[in-house]
């Protein structure tokens, strides 16, 4: 037997924890013979019981008692041979008989020396052998078979607890912790399961309030999850979305280092907007010295009625409410006045709310903020984009790559924050922007398949059964290169299908039209390039007619825009004269424009949104759900 102790070599594939020594179950559960060969070896494991059973332990029969030995034989008088064992009175018959046999012989003229012999031995009654002291009956015992995840693979491990090492009753609920140290074994009985765990010893229980505890219900539909981002890893989709997320990642950060990109972090706070044309959000201290400042007393009126009115009602029905409560003789009466009461006590709460939010929007009205007593001393943000910041990088290091959080503040039912993956290539044009995208992209997928089957396997049995043959296909397959001129071209020669709006040279490319490209003229990624300049970043190269710039959009089925790119302005006057035909604040740029200044290079990049890459890798249709703690509008809840 293989003893998990510290020092002693684990099994080949099997990885037990640095810093907690507990085995990642994940090295069990997904061996090629399900972990069979493990049989036998004892482990500390930990997790979450995701589902229990609880079954009596029948006590075993008891011993049948012994056959009884038979009598001891008896020998015949004159030893020729054996006889059965007779009954005491034939024997008393047949020794009373004898007088009569011989007169009988000597009459019939037997003279000689025969004779009957008298049987010498009587017959001995033996007592039987008392029986052999029978062990008492066991009582019934009770047996729990916990389904136990810890997050690194989607199976669970069989635990088997027995009630004389724990108290079921702590153990059953589901979302319990445990850790726990037994020996690994076949199951007791047969089922799903290859292996399970025959606990010992259990090390640590992490109880639950069961009745408080949202996934003690049953399977609650994905969207009902949001309201308790704390607790849905815990389930298995949430589980199996996570551990994609971090294999993409990974991936991104193996496609390019091996490419020779060096990673770089930008900075979340700026005071640039990126792309020139988007709303966002602003970071101040300011707020905070307002709210200290002296509000102007209000009393809000609706309708005729007051507030302090509303707050009167309230005290009075709360005595009449406290004085049916005392006499206890009319319930009917009591209840009725307890919602009363409850209704008026919202409609107080309501006006507060209301004249609350007058006063501080009028006060803010009357306060001219100052941002030079700001603690950045001038107006910042939360960045839109990193790819400006990570071009000055690139100015010095050649290509660098970026993964991190960004924000904007104008997609309202949207999320507000997403991850984002960012790259930027020195002495590069348009077309290697868009190679480079084009490797990574299916580089990404290959990925996924490889190293998560189990998950894809889920996944695809769960949520989306094309998943996995939608990201073959994209990886032996080839990606279709159109400009937006034929793109628009194109749609518009299309007479089956009528666009809710119309698709006119300069105007954005909308879900429908993208999805008609992609799914039924194509049927295949798209990567569309040559954008109007009117609906691409202001930093985006001007080409030679004049309305066009060097942008591209990778766009793949289900109408999902992964990856967009451009070629960046690397010429001083056009980027000023962008810069001011968008109309925006010079000053700002003036970081961005001593890049071209000094040492000024072709350069080209692209972004790609991390939730969506995981959305069209799983087959999920909304971002809140792949993205951890979702900020969307209205919604910042923790």
């Amino acid at each position: 037997m293989t003893t998990e102790q510290p020092g002693n070599p684990m099994p080949v594939g099997v990885t037990r924890s640095k810093y907690s020594n507990r085995v990642v179950l994940k090295t069990i559960l997904e061996r090629s013979d399900g972990g069979l060969e493990l049989v036998g070896m004892r482990v500390v494991i930990g997790g979450w019981v995701k589902a229990s059973k609880e079954v009596t332990k029948e006590p075993l029969p008891p011993l049948p008692p012994p056959s009884r030995p038979p009598p001891p034989q008896q020998k015949a008088d004159d030893g020729i041979g054996e006889t059965e064992p007779k009954d005491s009175s034939c024997m008393e018959i047949l020794q009373s008989l004898i007088p009569c046999l011989r007169s009988i012989m000597k009459g019939l003229g037997f003279h000689g020396n025969y004779k009957l012999r008298k049987s010498s031995k009587q017959l001995i009654t033996t007592p039987l052998p008392p029986l052999p002291p029978q062990p008492p009956s066991s009582p019934s015992s009770l047996i729990a078979f916990l389904q136990v995840s810890d997050g690194s693979c989607v199976a669970s491990l069989q635990v088997v607890v027995d009630s004389s090492i724990a108290p079921l009753s702590q153990l059953l609920h589901i979302g319990t912790c445990i850790l726990v140290e037994g020996l690994l074994g076949k199951p007791s009985v047969e089922g799903k399961h290859v292996i399970e765990l025959k606990a010992e010893k259990i090390l640590y229980i992490g109880t639950v309030e069961h009745d408080k505890y949202p996934l003690s219900m049953k399977k609650l539909p994905i969207e009902r999850l949001r309201d308790y981002s704390q607790f849905r890893p815990r389930t298995t989709t949430v589980a199996s979305v996570t551990r994609i997320s971090n294999a993409l990642t990974l991936a991104t950060h193996i496609f390019f280092q091996h490419q020779g990109f060096l990673h770089m972090h930008a900075p979340v706070i700026t005071t640039t907007d990126c792309e020139g044309f988007t709303e966002k959000f602003q970071v101040t201290t300011l707020l905070d010295k307002v709210d200290k400042m002296e509000k102007p007393n209000t009393v809000m009126e609706t309708e005729g009625v007051s507030l302090e009115v509303i707050k009167s009602a309230a005290k009075e029905k709360t005595m009449l409410v406290e004085e049916l409560k005392r006499s206890g003789s009319n319930k009917e009466a009591l209840a009725a006045a307890l919602v009363d009461l409850k209704k008026t006590n919202e409609l107080a709460s309501q006006f507060e709310a209301r004249e609350k939010s007058k006063s501080e929007t009028s006060l803010l009205k009357a306060v001219k903020l100052n941002f030079s007593e700001d603690f950045f001393s001038c107006q910042t943000y939360l960045t839109v984009s990193g790819r400006l910041h990570l071009e000055s990088y690139a100015c010095a290091l050649g290509n660098v790559y970026s993964v991190g959080p960004r924000f904007r503040a104008d997609c309202a039912g949207n999320v507000a924050e997403r991850s984002v993956i960012e790259i930027e290539m020195t002495f590069s044009q348009l077309e290697d922007a868009m190679s480079c995208a084009d490797d990574f992209f299916k580089f990404l997928c290959k990925w996924v398949l490889d190293n998560c089957p189990e998950d894809m396997k889920f996944v695809s049995k769960q949520i989306d059964k094309t998943c996995i043959d939608r990201l073959q296909s994209l990886i032996s397959g080839k990606v279709e290169k159109i400009s937006y001129a034929e793109t628009v071209d194109v749609l518009g020669k299309v007479e089956d299908k009528k666009f809710e709006i119309e698709l006119k040279w300069g105007s954005a490319l909308t879900a429908e039209h993208l999805s008609y490209l992609v799914e039924v003229i194509h049927k295949k990624p798209v990567m569309i390039y040559n954008y109007p300049k009117e609906v691409k970043p202001f930093y985006a190269r001007l080409n030679d007619d004049g309305k066009t710039v060097a942008a591209f959009d990778l766009v793949v089925p289900k109408a999902r825009t992964l990856i967009s790119g451009s070629q960046n302005e690397e010429r001083l006057d056009i980027l000023s004269s962008r810069i001011k035909e968008l109309g925006l604040p010079r000053e700002q740029y003036e970081w961005y424009l001593d890049l071209r200044r000094h040492g000024t290079v072709e350069h080209s990049g692209f972004s790609l949104g991390l939730d969506q890459m995981i959305l069209f890798t799983t087959g999920l249709s909304d971002a809140r759900d792949v993205i951890p703690f979702p900020r969307s509008y209205a919604r910042a809840d923790n």
